[in-house]
């Protein structure tokens, strides 16, 4: 396939065309993830035939991968301070929300990324609150399946929390704003004084916690769907931990004690639920093989992504040409991952080494994170 091409797909895949592609075989073979036989592009424009896809989409696959027949596919996003219309009187000076509305067009973006990944459950971070996400959903989602959706207040002072919307009930939702991580804070933050300074770190963007449901009867449909009829089919259930870990160079001591922290809940969560999964997933603000990172795999848990391949634009998960952006999972998880369908969803960018307080959002941007999607299988 051209690269024109492949641009074009990449657009379909997110809604701007009716054509729609996946990753061609020569992707497959430089590392990337593996995907279903190619469309049949359109042709590309003589002129055009030169053009590099990725200078609209230079991180993460080019169109979306199927999810495998008797799986549940679950997305991590970052969706970029997702607030609404409503001004929050409870935000002031330099917090106050009143001109942070996200633009329509970036909304519609995101919901077309959501619908492309077209995941069973999102795992989503900065989200202004649970207001604002039945907003989006009902204005941009309505449509798409998402019935059910949690967001709690995590004791940011931006006003962002974590939130989940799902196909599927959500129960057993639980936050920890402001619990103490151990420790205080440092004199110096990076080459400036810390505005911290002495303070006990605590938990500012709390994880949220919440279980999804299958029902018995859907987890059956969807082992049929697999050419397993008659396969016992009970509830399945999974448990997500959604995160958003401190930002920053300097904030390194204080993700480490983040991740610490969610492995304890994790742990204490584990121990009740024996045997069940559980995945950690979100935007983690720190790259493979850090010691927030190590802190999650010392525990027992694993990075879904842990073979990617250095270097391949389809691993990466932000605009800065980092991995950030993380699904980890215990055994159970694992064991049920499927990797052939693993894929991070490319979506347009601004320019590479441009300044994002000044350079303008390119046509079909919604967040600089990119959705990090996996299928689990269903059946025992």
């Amino acid at each position: 396939m051209g690269a024109a091409a492949l641009a074009l797909a990449a657009l379909a895949g997110l809604g701007f065309t009716r054509a729609l592609s996946t990753t061609s075989a020569q992707d497959t073979k430089t590392g990337g993830l593996a995907s279903a036989p190619p469309a049949a592009p359109a042709p590309a424009p003589a002129a055009d035939k030169d053009a590099d896809p990725r200078r609209l989409i230079p991180f993460g696959v080019l169109a979306p991968v199927a999810a495998p027949p008797g799986t549940l596919r679950i997305a991590a996003f970052n969706v970029e301070n997702l607030f609404d219309d409503k001004d929050d009187p409870a935000l002031s000076g330099e917090q106050d929300d009143k001109t942070m509305t996200k633009p329509a067009e970036h909304r519609e973006a995101i919901a077309k990324a959501i619908r492309a990944v077209n995941a069973d459950v999102v795992g989503l971070q900065e989200v202004e609150s649970l207001d604002a996400l039945k907003w989006f959903v009902e204005n941009h989602l309505k449509d798409a399946g998402y019935t059910h959706i949690a967001s709690i207040d995590s004791g940011d002072g931006r006003g962002i929390e974590c939130s989940i919307i799902s196909k599927f009930p959500i129960g057993d939702t639980e936050v920890w704003p402001l619990l103490p991580l151990g420790g205080n804070h440092p004199p110096r933050w990076g080459n400036e004084e810390n505005r911290e300074a002495g303070k006990p770190i605590l938990f500012r963007r709390s994880p949220m916690r919440g279980t999804i449901t299958v029902p018995a009867a859907e987890v059956a449909k969807r082992l049929e769907a697999a050419g397993q009829k008659g396969a016992k089919a009970e509830d399945f259930k999974v448990t997500l931990f959604v995160v958003h870990q401190k930002s920053g160079g300097p904030g390194g001591y204080w993700r480490e004690r983040e991740s610490a922290k969610t492995t304890e809940l994790y742990g204490e969560f584990a121990n009740k639920n024996p045997g069940q999964p559980v995945i950690i997933l979100g935007d983690m603000n720190t790259q493979p093989g850090s010691k927030p990172i190590e802190t999650y795999l010392q525990a027992g848990l694993k990075d879904l992504f842990d073979d990617r391949v250095q270097g391949n634009p389809e691993w990466i998960t932000h605009a800065s040409g980092r991995v950030i952006d993380f699904v980890i999972g215990n055994d159970e998880a694992a064991k049920r991952l499927v990797k052939e369908s693993r894929f991070i969803l490319g979506l347009p960018q601004r320019p590479r080494g441009s300044d994002w307080r000044t350079t303008p959002a390119p046509a079909g941007y919604g967040s600089d994170h990119l959705p990090v999607v996996v299928d689990l299988k269903l059946g025992s």
